[in-house]
């Protein structure tokens, strides 16, 4: 006659059953529970006596299941899988609420977070978890993410869905106390003797970042100047602390226009002189397919492409309300 569950001894034991089984000692059970190794015995003697059968044998130094361990182990974990599907059910419409972006350090805080904060202000109920590093390109690749900022779009894979964003463009910034104090600048060569903040080698090999350097010294030699060997006084391999350097006024920063724009707007950095320069590489939204199902990820999307669009109008001449391009997927670089 199959055993009535009402008699099964409880779930909490079998719980810890499978932890002492998994590691074939009560001591280390107990350190993953953070129990001691006496309750842990304690626990699996009760089980062996709730179904009268012994499930370990006892060696000098070690633990071995029995026949019957090893059957009720498989059950264990099949029935435990089986519980932990049904709890992941019922919270994935909690779940499927949530946008989930990555990103470089300085993109999500400098760029996207910003878009999120307009975006909740008007969905407050739309709920976000960001991902920032510059060590792990494979962030964009995790299934619960469902939208990446990336640079250059030789890196993904056929059929994720891509959305221009803009080209990478800086140009020397600078706090206005600083410009007061030191300028003005009239030219790309006034600048030899500024002090300058710069970016580490060690933020351009990350493996986040994965595209080539640029640095004072490739700034000056695009503008066709051939200054001496440039000594930057602040060196970080982070983006934030040397934009924070730059609006406390201890020197001049290469802004890129995307991290940078909130402040120039703000007025808490301004522009030297109208020399903006385009190094090379192209942004994109890198859109997850399947999580167009999930609830304002498409708004949030297309929220960003419209607010790009109408600024690129406005740096255009073009009015307002000009008919918007139907975002595409660009083509491998």
């Amino acid at each position: 006659m199959q055993i009535k569950r009402r008699y099964l001894p409880s779930l909490g034991t079998f719980a810890t059953f499978e932890v002492a089984a998994k590691h074939l000692s009560f001591t280390l059970a107990g350190e993953e529970l953070h129990v001691t190794q006496a309750a842990i015995s304690q626990q699996i003697r009760g089980l062996e006596k709730a179904l009268d059968t012994r499930l370990f044998h006892r060696k000098h130094n070690s633990l071995e299941l029995t026949p019957a361990g090893e059957l009720l182990l498989r059950s264990v974990s099949r029935g435990l899988d089986h519980i932990c599907d049904g709890v992941d059910a019922i919270r994935r419409p909690l779940a499927s609420a949530v946008i989930t972006c990555s990103g470089t350090h300085a993109a999500v805080t400098r760029w996207l977070k910003p878009y999120v904060d307009r975006f909740r202000a008007g969905i407050p109920e739309a709920r976000f978890v960001l991902l920032a590093s510059d060590e792990d390109d494979a962030l964009r690749n995790f299934d619960d993410v469902d939208v990446s900022v990336i640079c250059g779009n030789e890196r993904c894979d056929v059929g994720e869905q891509l959305y221009y964003l803009f080209p990478e463009t800086v140009e020397p910034l600078c706090s206005p106390e600083y410009l007061r104090a030191f300028g003005p600048f009239d030219g790309p060569g006034s600048l030899a003797g500024a002090d300058l903040l710069e970016l580490h080698r060690k933020h351009w090999t990350d493996g986040a970042i994965g595209w080539r350097p640029f640095t004072w010294e490739n700034w000056f030699e695009a503008k066709g100047l051939a200054i001496p060997r440039v000594a930057p006084s602040l060196v970080s391999n982070s983006y934030g602390p040397l934009m924070d350097a730059a609006m406390n006024g201890e020197g001049l920063i290469l802004g890129w226009h995307h991290l940078v724009s909130g402040e120039v707007e703000a007025g808490r950095l301004r522009r030297l002189f109208d020399e903006p320069l385009a190094v090379g590489r192209d942004y994109y939204l890198k859109l997850n397919t399947a999580a167009l199902d999930k609830p304002h990820v498409r708004e949030f999307v297309d929220f960003i492409l419209a607010d790009l669009t109408i600024g690129d109008a406005a740096e255009s001449g073009e009015p307002d309300g000009a008919d918007q391009p139907v975002p595409g997927v660009p083509e491998d670089r």
